[in-house]
């Protein structure tokens, strides 16, 4: 197979991931977005008794307020202090920034986002994993083979990559 046809093929085959690379931008992107507002509300709640709001909202929902859920919610809630608050925000804009920097690389194609996607989504997946064996929902499943298949992608993604500039570089010269 001569390097012209090998390009072609490489060609060909990327233009097909790319559609790939730019969903999971456009992923990490309303990621970002969900969680800003996600920050947003944190903040918001700083100057409001949290312990009122979170009844409210297990009324409005209608779930049983005698239930073992909702007095696990309650406990929670009533340990969390407004310092705590501000730094459970300041953790949400921060991945929010994060996702901002990997989608927006990934939908201009750049080769850094990549790698930089790659390297945060598998190093969660040990975390994620942890919290499956603790305690497994349908969510927390689905958000790990999610974020296992985009590693999964981007590896086989990356590794076409590098190979399409070897082969580049070795028609240079």
């Amino acid at each position: 197979m001569t390097a012209s046809s090998v390009q072609l093929r490489t060609n060909r085959l990327r233009s097909g991931h790319d559609r790939w690379i730019i969903a999971i931008g456009i992923f990490k992107l309303v990621q970002a977005a969900l969680f800003i507002l996600l920050g947003i509300g944190a903040i918001r709640l700083l100057h409001k008794d949290l312990m009122r709001v979170a009844e409210h909202f297990i009324l409005a929902m209608r779930f049983n307020p005698e239930g073992r859920f909702v007095n696990l919610i309650l406990e929670r809630v009533a340990m969390i202090n407004p310092h705590q608050l501000r730094q459970i925000s300041a953790a949400i804009f921060a991945i929010a920034g994060l996702d901002i920097i990997e989608g927006t690389g990934l939908v201009l194609e750049q080769a850094w986002a990549e790698f930089v996607t790659l390297i945060l989504t598998a190093s969660f997946l040990p975390l994620e994993a942890f919290e499956i064996l603790r305690h497994d929902t349908w969510i927390r499943v689905a958000l790990a083979v999610i974020n296992l298949a985009v590693v999964i992608y981007l590896l086989y993604y990356v590794k076409l990559r590098i190979q399409e500039r070897r082969l580049r570089r070795a028609g240079r010269t």
